[in-house]
């Protein structure tokens, strides 16, 4: 008898285009296990389990942790290679429209780095914690910038957001989004919010995997969650982005596209 990879096991090998290895050594980490013991008690006393096992957040342990730090980030960068053709295919038109943008969250810039390539008209600019732009190799097309979302947003005619909304309370959501509108132009500014979009009814081949996740991001993040379409349109409603449209895309996630008007 013959054993061999499946096409979907392959995508556990380092070495394979697109790898989910990376992703899977950060969520298995010990660090970002640990949490999970204290679900428990936060549901039932209130309090986040991730800061009631490290004593800081997700982001603080990052920053003073190298080693821990160039794991999420390996992990980022292997999400995005997973995902992001099918974000430049699914939104080919609106990118073709855009001047120039921003990755708010960008990590080490790889997905700017992908559409910086395919649309080589854009001018992009990768934004992240400086610790995280600290390690961020260099791409063409793209320019890093050091910065922290919650003080201000580099101004460019688009703000693109990956899996970023999603590790944040609603209240956190709409101090972003409202630093977001102060960024672009009033008239043809946008926002491009990459994240999953629950089903109210429960219904829908994604809905289980997306409401695993709510739970890994209620265990992992300061407040974050999954949201339905109507508590997306709330959020960007207090943000200042009270028009929007979904884009379903051939991921878990969709594109929220979201104007200031």
């Amino acid at each position: 008898m013959l054993y061999g990879l499946t096409n979907s096991s392959r995508w556990l090998l380092h070495g394979s285009e697109p790898s989910f290895a990376p992703l899977l050594l950060m969520m298995s980490h010990p660090w970002m296990l640990t949490p999970w013991h204290f679900l428990s008690q936060c549901v039932k006393e209130g309090g986040l389990p991730f800061e009631k096992a490290h004593r800081c957040g997700l982001w603080d342990l990052a920053s003073a942790n190298p080693e821990f730090n160039d794991v999420f980030n390996d992990a980022m960068t292997g999400y995005t290679n997973t995902v992001i053709e099918a974000v430049t295919g699914g939104y080919k038109d609106g990118f073709g429209r855009i001047g120039s943008m921003v990755d708010v969250g960008g990590g080490t810039g790889w997905a700017m780095a992908r559409v910086a390539k395919n649309f080589p008209h854009i001018k992009c600019f990768n934004f992240d914690l400086p610790h995280v732009i600290a390690t961020a190799p260099a791409h063409e097309g793209v320019h890093h910038i050091g910065g922290d979302m919650f003080d201000v947003i580099p101004k460019a005619h688009a703000i693109f957001m990956k899996r970023v909304m999603h590790d944040w309370s609603d209240q956190d959501c709409a101090k972003i989004l409202k630093n977001c509108r102060e960024a672009i132009p009033e008239k043809i500014g946008k926002v491009i919010i990459v994240d999953a979009v629950l089903r109210p009814d429960g219904d829908g081949l994604s809905n289980d995997t997306n409401l695993a996740r709510d739970l890994a991001m209620l265990a992992e993040t300061s407040g974050g969650k999954e949201r339905t379409e109507e508590e997306w349109k709330k959020v960007l409603e207090e943000g200042g982005f009270p028009r929007y449209n979904i884009i379903q895309i051939p991921t878990l996630q969709s594109i929220i596209e979201a104007f200031p008007n």
